[in-house]
């Protein structure tokens, strides 16, 4: 018999977040999240994404066993705002029985039918900036610090139960060369569009230089994804949260701007040292040992992953990714990084995905999501 329960209590909420670890046990391909910053994102007291959105977390148990896990969202946002009467769900994982993965998006549906939603998306997050998309192609690669990682029977289950593909993203692994084996299209086109257009390319050595550029690259990032179709504006409290939570991993090195003459920030990039190994010690935790798994990684690392690429839409489609990458290239040369993997881009979004094609590369990775009206 399959129960389905919502999460009340502090130990429902820490068996919501440490089911994978279970699901997952042995999985060489699985990297755990910290489970701390699991219980931040889901606690409305801690995550300020909750001042405009709503959740519910529910638990699959079949003979008293936790079976399965998943999260009903609503970001009022979306809603009111962009008009999409959308319900999303997350953190959605279970073993391979329909009876449980039926029940777990029945508890959407509901959830989406009581605050008077229309279809139902997922897997998502509370914003698009969170971990989105399930994983329908590489099921024999690690997922990164900001992807997640999902058997393959997923899609299936969802197929299954009447769900089609939505969005769709994808990943590429790229080889980084010598700065002098670079290709040169890239290094030439660098140049000729700074000249053209009056660019500079600021670099820094201090994370606390980068600090007033932070509002900037948000805004920028709104104008530059405002077209796509997962996007939501994120809100100015969300924007403290993401400083607080992912600036501790970023090295200043590896973020990139690019301002024009009257000094206005028109387009950036944030790469972060690959975690994936680190956090893959660590399982969950930062102690006792996780931390200098963590901040070996930092420091000590060929690889490195792409997190956000920010460029305004004036200056779109004319090169000027390709200076910021040429400069990235002389970063990681001097790091010693000689792979990286993009982060998870939707395939309609082929400005970026041509600057990969000067570099040796494979598509590695393939995500979606999945949509289905509310049944009434």
């Amino acid at each position: 018999m399959i129960e389905i329960r919502k999460a009340k209590s502090r130990d429902d909420f820490l068996e919501f977040v440490t089911f994978p670890f279970k699901l997952y046990s042995g999985n060489k391909y699985w990297v755990p999240p910290i489970t701390k910053e699991e219980l931040e994102v889901i606690d409305e007291k801690k995550n300020p994404v909750f001042k405009n959105a709503d959740a519910s977390f529910f638990l699959a148990y079949k003979n008293n066993k936790l079976v399965g896990r998943v999260a009903a969202m609503v970001n009022w946002i979306e809603v009111k705002q962009l008009k999409k009467k959308k319900v999303r769900f997350g953190w959605f994982d279970f073993i391979d029985d329909i009876e449980i993965s039926k029940a777990l998006l029945q508890k959407v549906n509901e959830f989406g039918k009581k605050h008077n939603l229309e279809f139902i998306e997922g897997p998502v997050g509370f914003s698009n900036l969170d971990k989105a998309g399930l994983l329908v192609y590489g099921f024999d690669e690690m997922n990164t610090m900001i992807t997640q990682y999902n058997h393959p029977y997923y899609a299936k289950h969802l197929e299954t139960l009447g769900y089609e593909k939505l969005a769709q993203w994808v990943e590429y692994e790229m080889k980084i060369v010598p700065f002098e084996d670079a290709p040169e299209k890239v290094k030439r086109f660098s140049k000729i569009i700074s000249e053209r257009y009056n660019l500079k390319l600021v670099n820094f050595k201090k994370t606390s230089a980068i600090i007033p550029y932070v509002d900037e690259m948000f805004e920028l990032l709104a104008e530059t994804y405002n077209k796509l179709q997962t996007f939501v504006p994120v809100q100015p409290y969300q924007i403290k949260h993401y400083k607080e939570k992912y600036f501790k991993y970023i090295h200043p090195e590896f973020i990139k701007c690019v301002i024009d003459k009257d000094n206005k920030l028109i387009a950036f990039a944030i790469i972060m040292p690959s975690f994936t190994k680190a956090l893959k010690k660590a399982n969950g935790s930062y102690f006792p040992f996780g931390f200098l798994h963590v901040l070996r990684a930092q420091y000590f690392n060929n690889r490195a992953s792409f997190y956000l690429i920010g460029v305004h839409p004036e200056y779109q489609n004319k090169g000027v990714t390709a200076m910021l990458f040429n400069d990235i290239q002389k970063t990681f040369n001097k790091r010693g990084i000689t792979v990286v993997e993009t982060n998870p881009e939707l395939e309609e979004n082929k400005a970026i995905q041509q600057l990969w094609k000067n570099y040796e590369n494979r598509l590695h990775k393939k995500r979606a999501t999945f949509t289905k009206n509310i049944s009434q």
